[in-house]
């Protein structure tokens, strides 16, 4: 049976190890922790440094400036920590029917068959041997079951063989630890949503997709109704509507940055890669703001791909809903009637966010649509203090939060 499945680390977290404290270096997708080699390199540390946090194929590829031995590459290859998907694997994903075949890395067979024919096969190592230290000893370790309780004696954080909940509250985690796990995504290869409660609350953290425009469709229609019966005209109705559908972008923004992601919600440019380290400040650092940041929206980065807790459950939906339809009241003061159908648009603008979300992690999208999930993606493997826009990267580019590209950072 294979070891535990290492983490897939997001690319700004690898760029931001670049000292002699902390030294990463990537080979394609595979991730390595140099530090405590930075002694003992013939060439110096300075050289290593040199391509902190960055990739070093060309490097270690070019005999002329500088032959790695066989030694080398062993030792190399007992540091593996991790994985990074960079652009080519990135595109990947956009192209194939069923994401979860290669994100969280490693991919499994369907997945490496539809890196292969998006012509990122090289990205992806197969022909060096993983070691004991990584738990892989071959590619074809890459299709098997990751072993949960090997993972959890790695990386000390989460036992996903049991619930989740109890362990982030009892763990005694540091806010700095939790942070950097919660963001590198594990897959849950059993079939189903890794345990949450252990009780008889877990069917409440689970939502199918289409859960929302069943329960929240007819409001909005008969809401819109009644806004429509209490304005002068359709044409008045229809723009306090579109009134509630704009502002709703701007609450989505705030939602995901200023709540989902309140360990970043430091509001200005956050592209600095040192802001994954410095803007923590505003989450609890105990038990009681850190389980409520795994509970709201912590979870899904650490099982991205988990169907049912990707779509807000609605009895957490009412209880965030509720301040903003007080809100709509108060700002619409003069008109009862003005007011329900900003909230009903704003409502039915949550609705399409919700289904948007799941088909940009799930499904398969026309042409004009895959640019926008791949810069979901990139939330999630690249760049996880950016890109906060679900259904548009308007208000992205207002606050200096867009996602630059992803590409992988190359030695010089």
């Amino acid at each position: 049976m294979p070891g535990p499945r290492l983490p897939t680390i997001p690319t700004h977290d690898v760029a931001s190890h670049n000292s002699e404290k902390s030294c990463y270096v990537t080979v394609g997708t595979n991730v390595y922790n140099v530090t405590s080699f930075l002694p003992n390199h013939p060439g110096g540390k300075d050289l290593i440094l040199k391509y902190g946090g960055k990739d070093v194929s060309n490097i270690m590829g070019d005999e002329l400036s500088h032959r790695h031995s066989e030694a080398a590459y062993r030792i190399l290859n007992e540091s593996l920590i991790g994985f990074v998907a960079n652009e080519a694997i990135i595109e990947a994903v956009v192209e194939h029917d069923h994401p979860e075949d290669i994100l969280p890395m490693l991919p499994n067979k369907a997945g490496m068959e539809a890196i292969k024919a998006n012509g990122a096969i090289g990205e992806v190592d197969q022909s060096k041997p993983i070691f004991a230290a990584t738990g892989l000893s071959g590619v074809e370790d890459l299709t098997k079951e990751t072993d949960l309780t090997a993972d959890f004696k790695t990386h000390k954080f989460l036992d996903l063989n049991r619930p989740l909940l109890v362990q982030v509250w009892n763990g005694g985690f540091s806010k700095e630890f939790y942070l950097e796990q919660v963001h590198r995504p594990r897959y849950y290869l059993k079939g189903d949503s890794a345990p949450l409660f252990g009780n008889f609350l877990e069917p409440l953290s689970k939502t199918a997709w289409y859960v929302i425009p069943i329960v929240w469709l007819p409001p909005v229609a008969y809401g819109s109704f009644l806004a429509y019966q209490g304005l002068p005209s359709f044409l008045q109705t229809a723009a306090y509507w579109l009134i509630g559908l704009a502002l709703w972008t701007l609450v989505e923004y705030g939602l995901h940055r200023g709540l989902f992601h309140v360990d970043k919600c430091a509001f200005g440019s956050s592209t600095n890669t040192n802001s994954l380290l410095t803007s923590q400040r505003y989450l609890p650092d105990n038990r009681v703001g850190i389980t409520a940041h795994f509970l709201l929206h912590g979870i899904h980065h650490y099982i991205p791909m988990d169907k049912y807790r990707l779509v807000m459950p609605p009895t957490l939906f009412v209880a965030l809903a509720t301040p903003f339809y007080k809100l709509a009241h108060t700002v619409f003061f003069y008109d009862w009637y003005a007011a329900i159908a900003v909230f009903c648009g704003g409502i039915f603008g949550y609705i399409c966010y919700d289904l948007t979300h799941y088909f940009l992690h799930h499904k398969t999208l026309p042409s004009y649509y895959k640019p926008l999930k791949k810069y979901h993606l990139q939330h999630h493997y690249a760049d996880y203090a950016n890109g906060f826009g679900v259904t548009s990267r308007f208000w992205d580019k207002v606050f200096g939060t867009e996602l630059a590209p992803p590409k992988a950072a190359k030695a010089a």
